[in-house]
């Protein structure tokens, strides 16, 4: 049982409902030197994605606080259909983990997963001070897994901090 099912279920939001998906066409100037989908657009379409799914869910205005994960594993090149598909896996007090994933989409609307990110963002006030954000309730045994290893990466963070890195 997570800290949040004993909310209210009016503070308490579906992974689905701030789910996002957003498409783009691979053009000339998002090429690098070697012919392939130049890193620095892709983080910065995930961590738009991740702002737009946490704000979704916090109705909040939000910050970036870490990339706690970012996996290439394979490149994107010019004309290609890249989808970034983004939800919540964990929320904390604050702090919500969001993970996107990353597809090259062929013209018959296969996927071939390129990249995954986990992004912790956290919801701030007019003055920049974190604010509390709704619970994530868990539908399913996959968000379910999700959740466990979201408290786990959570968990993780924080001994990092702790030791100082």
């Amino acid at each position: 049982m997570n800290q949040k099912e004993t909310m209210t279920a009016n503070t308490m939001k579906k992974v689905r409902d701030s789910q996002t998906e957003q498409v783009y066409i691979i053009r000339s100037q998002h090429i690098n030197p070697q012919g392939r989908l130049f890193g620095g657009y892709l983080m910065q379409w995930i961590d738009e994605m991740a702002g737009i799914v946490s704000r979704r869910h916090s109705g909040k205005s939000i910050t970036t606080a870490s990339i706690d994960n970012l996996n290439f594993k394979a490149g994107a090149y010019q004309n290609d259909m890249v989808v970034l598909v983004g939800r919540l896996t964990y929320v904390g007090r604050t702090s919500m983990e969001v993970r996107v994933d990353t597809y090259v989409e062929d013209y018959t609307g296969k996927r071939k997963s390129i990249n995954r990110a986990y992004i912790v963002m956290v919801a701030i006030d007019e003055e920049g001070n974190p604010v509390e954000v709704p619970g994530l309730m868990i539908e399913s045994e996959a968000e379910q897994a999700e959740w466990l290893a979201g408290e786990k990466r959570y968990k993780l963070r924080k001994q990092r901090r702790a030791e100082g890195f």
